[in-house]
Order: C-alpha cells, then structure tokens, then sequence
C-alpha cells in the first residue's frame, strides 16, 4: 500500500524528491500518512478535495482485496 501512495503522490507533485510516505500497521487497519513539500500540498488534496478522495478510494480497493482497512492522512 505504501508503494502504490508513493507511486501516486510523485506522479501528481512538482517536487517528488520532497515526498514522504509512512505506514503505521495494526492487526486490521494501517494508517498511511503522506507528507509533501508544501507547494504541492494543493495539487495531492485537489479541488474541494477531490484528488483525496480519489486516491483514498483506490487505497480503499486495494486494501479490500487484502482483506485490511487503510486509511490516509495528508499530514502538512
């Protein structure tokens, strides 16, 4: 899950070097949290926070079919 945060994070930002991806596991649930410069900050969340939501719901599909739950923070 982490990998597939980066890979999407570093295709959307101006500076990919600056992004920074860390999972934190339960037994059930992983918390991913993704930081990014902060000129890009607007670009990862989208307007009205629709990029967000989209990235949260392929995070969402993913983790189902591994049978976890995952949930993102966009952390400034």
């Amino acid at each position: 899950m982490k990998e597939l945060i980066e890979y999407i994070a570093k295709a959307l930002v101006d500076h990919p070097e600056e992004v920074r991806v860390s999972e934190i596991e339960g037994e059930k649930t992983s918390v991913i949290e993704l930081a990014v410069a902060k000129d890009d900050l607007g670009k990862v969340i989208g307007k009205q926070g629709r990029t967000a939501k989209a990235i949260r719901t392929i995070l969402t599909a993913a983790s189902t079919k591994l049978n976890k739950r995952s949930v993102l923070e966009i952390v400034e």
